[in-house]
């Protein structure tokens, strides 16, 4: 498992090492890491014009030692100093006497020094900065060849490290090299889409689990969440996921949605409401019923909202159950937060940003933009797990940290596909997984199921539906 932490973390865990240690070594051990970052980038590093973006404190020293690094292998290494009087005195003393050049307050030799160079490093503000780029560190950021690799020492500068938010201008970096630990910024957008490709490099920190803020599953823990049937399994032992979707006017809905929970693990899908006869013509397999939900039949866990219109009737008879329940699109709109904090099972909201501002009383642009904060803050409003869509998706149960899907490909933007994920994730909760394993589970099924049936080109829900027995089969057996 993938994990991240806050800044305050990190630095209570950099004071030990350095305790421990001769005075410097940390910072030589992340310089030594990014410089062999930025020469594995190059390829050939002798003869290769580097200019490094040195602001005050120990970011700049880290970009300082590396460029010395870089000098000694033959690079053309110049040091822009953002802050002369505030450098690093030591990683400066170190890049001039490896043979690099340093450009103080001259404005027009530090952008041409900026413009000629073939990798730029941002050494500008580390993990504690808040803020977007001052206007002259702006100014030579923007005078970096578009042909240019951008590598950030730890954080791309403008970015919060501890929540992705971006205020004002910031780095867009090619590859950023992260010390000891990701930081949550490296991992949610819009800050994850200024860090290109994050590299850890290993500098000897001890974390917490317990402090991790984030987590972001890999294929080796959603292999063991996965449901497996035993000799002694049937239909029912596996679960039933009951889907309470579609209407008259969104019958495709409910199609999607069985599709989704087809797929997800559980033994079988009984469908209730109006689609019933579109779902069977597509899926024989489905049990269908007019109704109520209360009257269908038994069922392990229930998916309500998508395409349900107004019929409230249906979403209080589901939020009623005794059973796990995931509520998306329509039925977020339906349900009120006092019904959703009375259940006593488990509840699962799935929002994307626009339903999570309308549940907030926001604007979409600020859920956006601060992606975290809203999904902790709906987890907590409604004594729920939420799993907030979007670029990059976030599962909250109001505990521990917050889970980061790691999967999925910007052509998932399609009408439909959120129908196949509430189904997906709706299967898992009846076949046992609880609602923060499900959420996490079914949104790195779906977005891993997505890249399989895109491979580069527009997908359709459906395509995505069809996808998930490989991307089930590929965590099964990676490699």
């Amino acid at each position: 498992m993938r994990s991240a932490y806050g800044v305050e973390s990190v630095r209570a865990a950099e004071r030990e090492v350095m305790a421990r240690g001769p005075e410097g070594a940390l910072m030589r051990r992340a310089a030594a890491g990014l410089a062999a970052e930025c020469a594995q980038l190059l390829g050939k590093v002798y003869g290769a014009r580097i200019t490094l973006l040195v602001g005050s404190g120990d970011n700049g020293g880290d970009a300082l030692y590396a460029g010395a690094g870089l000098a000694r292998r033959g690079a053309g290494v110049t040091a822009v100093l953002l802050s002369p009087e505030r450098t690093h005195a030591g990683g400066l003393a170190a890049l001039r006497a490896a043979g690099g050049t340093v450009v103080g307050g001259d404005e027009d030799r530090a952008e041409r020094a900026v413009a000629r160079a073939r990798l730029v490093v941002d050494g500008i503000v580390g993990i504690g900065g808040r803020g977007g780029l001052r206007e002259r560190a702006a100014q030579l950021v923007a005078a970096v060849a578009r042909d240019a690799l951008v590598v950030a020492v730890d954080l791309p500068s403008g970015i919060d490290a501890d929540t992705g938010e971006v205020h004002g201008e910031a780095v867009r970096a090619d590859v950023t090299v992260t010390f000891g630990a990701y930081k949550p910024g490296l991992l949610i957008d819009p800050g994850r889409e200024y860090a290109g490709a994050v590299r850890l490099v290993g500098i000897g920190l001890e974390l917490p689990a317990g402090e991790r803020v984030l987590e972001a599953l890999q294929y080796v823990d959603v292999a063991g969440l996965l449901p497996q049937p035993g000799g002694e399994s049937d239909k029912y032992r596996r679960g039933v996921v009951g889907v309470v979707a579609g209407s008259a006017r969104y019958p495709g809905a409910a199609v999607l949605c069985v599709a989704g929970a087809l797929r997800g693990g559980a033994g079988a899908v009984r469908y209730v409401g109006p689609a019933a006869d579109a779902v069977i013509a597509r899926f024989p397999e489905a049990l269908v019923s007019a109704g109520p939900p209360s009257k269908a039949g038994r069922v392990q866990a229930w998916v309500v909202g998508p395409g349900l219109g107004d019929d409230e009737e249906r979403l209080r008879d589901v939020v009623a159950a005794e059973v796990p329940v995931l509520i998306d699109a329509d039925g977020l709109r339906l349900a009120g937060e006092r019904e959703v904090r009375a259940r006593r099972a488990p509840t699962l909201l799935t929002p994307h940003a626009g339903e999570a501002a309308a549940l907030l009383g926001v604007a979409r642009e600020e859920v956006e933009s601060a992606r975290l904060s809203a999904v902790r803050e709906l987890a907590g409003r409604f004594g729920a797990t939420v799993l907030l869509k979007g670029s990059t998706t976030l599962v909250a149960s109001g505990e521990g940290a917050v889970r980061v899907n790691p999967t999925g490909t910007p052509w998932l933007a399609t009408a439909g596909s959120g129908d196949v994920l509430s189904g997906l994730a709706g299967s898992l909760l009846a076949a046992g997984l609880g609602a923060r394993d499900a959420g996490s589970v079914g949104a790195y099924l779906h977005g891993l199921a997505a890249r399989h049936a895109s491979d580069g080109a527009p997908v359709a829900a459906q395509d995505v539906a069809d996808a998930i027995p490989a991307a089930w089969r590929d965590v099964r057996r990676p490699g």
